[in-house]
């Protein structure tokens, strides 16, 4: 497991917008992350009524970011390359609010392509094994 203090320098993500808590394992090509930030008060993307499912897609996109950055970490880059998030595909809600769940999500990501200039990922966010959200995200990596 690592812990969040030993990646979250690697990713643009700071503050309460740092949404995931802890990466449980990862590989090559996947990365299971888990956070706890959904039933937080300061999330940064909650709004008056709480939570909305749709913002689980940036949690998929921030596993996908920590994913990234440990790939280029473990290739001995020491710098983060920042990323943008350019297209969301086949995303599927599973509820509408996921404030109220208590405990963890599980933060699912997998790279299905990456090259010099980007990649994509597909993603799912769970709750005790329950789909709340899927999809897939596409990044680019800007010129430096």
């Amino acid at each position: 497991m690592l812990d969040k203090t030993d990646w979250a320098h690697l990713i643009p993500h700071a503050g309460a917008m740092c949404l995931l808590d802890a990466v449980l394992a990862w590989d090559e090509r996947t990365i299971h992350a888990t956070s706890a930030s959904h039933a937080r008060a300061d999330n940064p993307l909650r709004g008056a009524q709480g939570l909305h499912a749709v913002h689980l897609a940036e949690y998929g996109a921030q596993a996908a970011a920590v994913h990234g950055a440990l790939l280029a970490r473990a290739r001995g880059e020491e710098t983060v390359r920042p990323g943008r998030l350019v297209s969301l595909r086949d995303v599927q809600l599973h509820e509408e609010y996921v404030d109220g769940l208590d405990g963890a999500l599980d933060v699912h990501a997998e790279c299905l392509y990456a090259d010099d200039g980007g990649a994509q990922y597909a993603f799912r966010v769970e709750h005790r094994g329950r789909p709340l959200a899927s999809g897939r995200a596409a990044v680019i990596h800007p010129s430096r």
